[in-house]
């Protein structure tokens, strides 16, 4: 049986911080609207979201879990985004695709920063969203504190919708400050109307007012109606939410409890009220809406065990049929999600979420047409700088063959992924943004690809130099067989380069010493002896002048020159002070500035240079700190950093330069590598 999306709809994410109580959220709103019968719970393993065998041993939210339901005579499409700042990747690329976001947040004042990372996020794309403080009922804080602290960290001003009644210690209920009607709670059903307790009827006033304070700023007729002592009409109100946070001015702010689903009836009469329609989002992102042309974007991809693709699409205009082609490829079903149930349809229309399956070359982020290619390409989340990095190896060898496929696949599900076969260490090295992140994607390689993988911390790639000249170093190759024999005879000067000129091959022979065809057997020889120098890693930075030399009419070759030139590197080499040198990078820290100064020394105890700080542009309350940095000392600076930024903290960084390694640093790498071959 076959469905159609109703055309009445929205799309809302939700998102927050690890252990907010975003999936419980998700599943008291389908509760709550009749699609599911009975609630799920994470420690029982049986929610909607949250299905995959990843996200049921973590307990978390591993990846885009989409759901759907009704409630106001509007189809929803709920997208629970992971949680975990290592997972942000997932939740960017969902974002882009929603008309609102609900912002799962707890009651602690000193949690108010594990939001920022989101907030700024909504805000750069100017996404419409709101607060949902959940677990109000935990809260050891004055309701108050909790609010300025989330004020702290929104660049856009807070709207209350809210305030709550407690009683005996122990919440209670809410006052709608748009109504000034007061609530009761009742776990697993709707609130009921109460007088107003007279305790809370200043706080009401002073908050409502606030409220209408915020809206007045941008609308001049309220401003003018506040000025004159005009109580506006709740419908003003409610138009003014709705223009304000559809043009994300506002955030409103909502109160409850998931677990019982205190306050999830209030908040989606809210959605419906006042999130904005999917044409409205569609216009604000710039589409243009007078062409019926479908006009597609692919926010999540999947790979069933089986192997079979489904891609995540926000469908921004025109339909598509089951039958259509998009970017050249035949379109395999459309389905809606609730959790990883699939509900076939028909057609999808404009302004819907759906499963499409079998576009092979679509991937994450891509704008899709009907076309070979779309008439327009919509922007996409930035990606995120890896960060976190594990050496990966099959753990049985005749599975080598398989790892690029599987790994492709896998990063197609999870664009926050990176993988590369390093050039000097040879090591296939899989980057992500953390510990975690990387350990979900080593579960998806055992059990979905059956490729269990064994892992370390990479090699750091260490370079070596030499300190000193030398000249005139001889080498020799005379080699006599049973017919032809093999003679090659070289000097060579070999000098120190300024730091990041590389290698430099040259010829000063004279007299035809070393014949012209078997010079770029000397070259050869000599850039084959600098792969492995004599402490066992590649040289740089070093120059090599081939000056004199004498050959045999008859034995001389270009490979015997060759030979030559290693035994002279090898020879010259050991006289030339050989130094180790690691590589630095350039880093940038960012972090909220109460942690700065954790962050200063956090890079002088890694043996970094501080080059200086500033406040990051666009991120009110936060810093960026520009530092040199030895990439040996990267390999767990994330974990640190999160540990001590509350999880917020984020760097980028790039190669910078080669720097001697010190002296008793260098005693100990030394002793670990193998002894060279040269």
């Amino acid at each position: 049986m076959t469905h159609k999306v109703l055309s009445g709809s929205r799309n809302v994410a939700i998102v927050g911080p690890y252990s907010s109580g975003k999936t419980t959220l998700l599943e008291s709103l389908l509760a709550v609207t009749g699609a599911i019968s009975r609630k799920g719970g994470i420690p029982e393993g049986n929610t909607v979201g949250d299905s995959t065998p990843e996200a049921r041993d973590h307990k978390m939210t591993v990846e885009i879990n989409a759901a759907c339901t009704q409630h106001g005579g509007i189809n929803f499409t709920f997208v629970d985004c992971p949680g975990s700042v290592e997972l942000l990747q997932e939740t960017c690329n969902a974002l882009i695709g929603v008309d609102a976001a609900i912002v799962v947040c707890e009651p602690d004042p000193s949690r108010a920063l594990t939001v920022s990372p989101l907030l700024q996020f909504l805000d750069s794309w100017e996404i419409p969203h709101l607060l949902w403080i959940n677990k109000i009922d935990r809260s050891n804080a004055a309701f108050s504190d909790v609010v300025e602290a989330l004020k702290s960290v929104s660049s856009r001003p807070l709207v209350l919708h809210q305030y709550p009644i407690g009683m005996g210690g122990k919440l209670v209920g809410f006052i709608d400050l748009i109504s000034e009607q007061a609530y009761h709670y009742h776990p697993s059903a709707p609130a009921d109307p109460v007088p107003l307790p007279a305790e809370l009827a200043a706080a009401e006033k002073a908050a409502r007012a606030e409220m209408l304070e915020t809206l007045a700023d941008f609308d001049d007729h309220l401003l003018e109606e506040l000025l004159e002592e005009i109580d506006p009409p709740q419908e003003e109100i409610v138009r003014d939410l709705k223009l304000d946070l559809g043009a994300d001015l506002v955030v409103p702010v909502f109160i409850g409890v998931a677990a019982s689903d205190y306050g999830v009836r209030p908040l989606l009469d809210a959605l419906v009220r006042e999130t904005p329609e999917p044409k409205v989002t569609a216009q604000n992102r710039g589409i243009d809406s007078s062409s019926s042309e479908p006009l597609a974007q692919v926010l999540k991809t999947y790979y069933s065990s089986q192997g079979g693709k489904l891609s995540l699409v926000r469908l921004w205009r025109g339909q598509i049929g089951d039958s259509d082609v998009l970017n050249g490829d035949r379109v395999g079903g459309i389905y809606q999600l609730m959790g990883q149930q699939t509900i076939p349809l028909n057609t999808a229309e404009a302004g819907s979420i759906v499963a499409i399956a079998r576009l092979e070359k679509a991937l994450t982020g891509d704008t899709l047409g009907t076309g070979p290619k779309p008439a327009e390409e919509l922007p996409t989340a930035d990606a995120l700088n890896r960060v976190y990095a594990l050496a990966i190896a099959p753990a049985q060898r005749s599975d080598e063959v398989k790892l690029s496929t599987a790994l492709g696949k896998l990063l197609e599900e999870d664009p926050g992924l990176y993988w590369e076969q390093h050039g000097d260490t040879h090591e296939v090295i899989l980057w992500g943004q953390g510990e975690m992140h990387l350990q979900i994607a080593l579960e998806r390689l055992s059990r979905k690809y059956h490729l269990p993988m064994t892992t370390h911390l990479p090699q750091v790639p260490y370079k070596e130099t030499i300190r000193r000249s030398t000249a005139d170093v001889h080498g020799r190759y005379k080699h006599q067989t049973g017919g032809h024999g093999q003679f090659g005879d070289v000097y060579i000067d070999i000098q120190p380069l300024p730091r990041g000129d590389g290698f430099r091959f040259s010829e000063s022979v004279v007299g035809g010493a070393v014949p012209k065809q078997y010079i770029p057997g000397v070259e050869t020889g000599v850039r084959e002896a600098l792969v492995n120098g004599p402490l066992g890693f590649p040289v740089v930075d070093i120059a090599v002048t081939l000056t004199n030399g004498s050959y045999h009419s008859v034995d001389s070759s270009e490979q015997a020159f060759k030979q030559a030139a290693r035994l002279a590197m090898q020879t010259g080499m050991a006289a030339c002070e050989p130094d180790l040198l690691e590589p630095i990078a350039a880093v940038e820290i960012s972090v909220p500035n109460s942690f700065t100064s954790g962050v200063l020394r956090l890079i002088s105890i890694r043996r970094g240079q501080i080059l200086g700080y500033q406040a990051k542009p666009g991120w009110p309350g936060w810093d960026q700190v520009a530092g040199h940095l030895a990439v040996a000392e990267m390999q767990t600076l994330i974990l640190e950093l999160r540990s001590l930024t509350l999880g917020v903290g984020f760097f980028s960084w790039q190669y910078d330069h080669l720097s001697p390694v010190p002296d008793k640093l260098r005693s100990q790498i030394l002793a670990r590598q193998a002894p060279s071959e040269f």
